[in-house]
C-alpha cells in the first residue's frame, strides 16, 4: 500500500446549531457536538483507508466553551497517526458568531477508528505521508498518546492481547 498524504485526509464540515440542539441551560448540548466530532472524524478516517471504519475510543474530549444555539459550528478533522488497522484522528471545533463574525475554539477531540474489511474485521491501512510540518508534529503528539493509553489499558487489564 502507497502512503496517502496527511493532507488528503483533512475534512471541514459545519452545522448551524438549532433550538432542538440546545441543553437545558441554553447551550449547544454536548452530545450534539460529540456526533458531528465522530462523523467528521470518521470521514476523514475513511479518506484515507478507503473502507469502513468504526470508532475505537475517544481518547480526550474538551469542551474549552460554550457553543449556543445560532451559531455555526466547524468541525475540522485529520488523521494524525497510524497503526496496523487503527487511525488517530484530530477534530477541532469553532463557534462563529454569525452576526458579529466572531470565531471561539470550542472544542478539540481525539478518537481512535478502525477500518474494516469486506468480511467485517480490521483490515490494514495506509501509512501516512507527512506532508507539512504542522502534520509531523501531530504525528509526533499522537504516538505520546498512544504510548500513554497502551499503558494505561495494561494498567487497568483492559489491553487485550493480539492473537
Amino acid at each position: 500500500m502507497n502512503p496517502k498524504p496527511s493532507s488528503e485526509t483533512a475534512v471541514i464540515t459545519t452545522h448551524l446549531a438549532l433550538p432542538q440542539d440546545a441543553n437545558p441551560a441554553g447551550n449547544v448540548h454536548g452530545g450534539v457536538i460529540l456526533k458531528h466530532v465522530d462523523t467528521c472524524g470518521g470521514i476523514a478516517a475513511k479518506r484515507l483507508s478507503r473502507c469502513n471504519v468504526v470508532t475505537a475510543c475517544i481518547d480526550r474530549m474538551n469542551f474549552n466553551a460554550p457553543a449556543y444555539v445560532g451559531e455555526l459550528l466547524t468541525f475540522k478533522a485529520c488523521v494524525n497517526h497510524v497503526g496496523t488497522t487503527s487511525m488517530e484522528v484530530g477534530v477541532r471545533v469553532e463557534a462563529e458568531n454569525l452576526k458579529t463574525g466572531e470565531i471561539r475554539h470550542t472544542n478539540t477531540a481525539y478518537l481512535t477508528y478502525v477500518a474494516l474489511g469486506d468480511d467485517g474485521k480490521p483490515t490494514p491501512v495506509p501509512s501516512l505521508d507527512l506532508d507539512s510540518p504542522e502534520a509531523e508534529r501531530r504525528f509526533k503528539e499522537a504516538e505520546l498518546r498512544r504510548k500513554f493509553r497502551f499503558e494505561e489499558l495494561e494498567l487497568t487489564g483492559h489491553r487485550q492481547k493480539r492473537k
